[in-house]
């Protein structure tokens, strides 16, 4: 098991046709996260992405758009550990403890950044 296992998940009140093309993005990919490298494993089209990650981490990523209510959630995965010198370096303790919440801080950071770009304009309740 990956000691850098992430799972979260925001409601974003538009269509998943609004959300696929930035994740399908490879320019928003180095801005989402600068330190990771991603090779696309399977583009779903408006069901997301799934990619292999390198640079800081080593091992994979999805970005699983469900359609919901009048919206998308977006439903977020990573699982991977550090690369060392001799390949995959699993963290231990509070390291692991750390890396995962900084991860996850990070994963709501560029949610919640979508969610005020996306739904910028549009009044509580209002149809998307």
């Amino acid at each position: 098991m990956p000691s850098v296992d992430v799972v979260d998940e925001t409601f974003l009140a538009v269509p998943p046709a609004r959300v696929a093309p930035i994740f399908a993005d490879p320019a928003a990919w180095a801005r989402f996260w600068p330190d990771l490298t991603c090779e696309v494993l399977a583009d779903r089209g408006l069901e997301g992405m799934r990619w292999t990650v390198g640079g800081a981490l080593t091992g994979s990523m999805e970005v699983w758009l469900e359609p919901m209510l009048d919206g998308t959630c977006v439903h977020y995965f990573l699982r991977a550990d550090p690369l060392g010198p001799d390949g995959p370096a699993p963290l231990r303790g509070r390291r692991a403890v750390a890396e995962v919440r900084r991860r996850q801080r990070h994963a709501k950071r560029i949610a919640f950044a979508l969610k005020s770009h996306l739904e910028r304009g549009r009044a509580p309740g209002e149809a998307p």
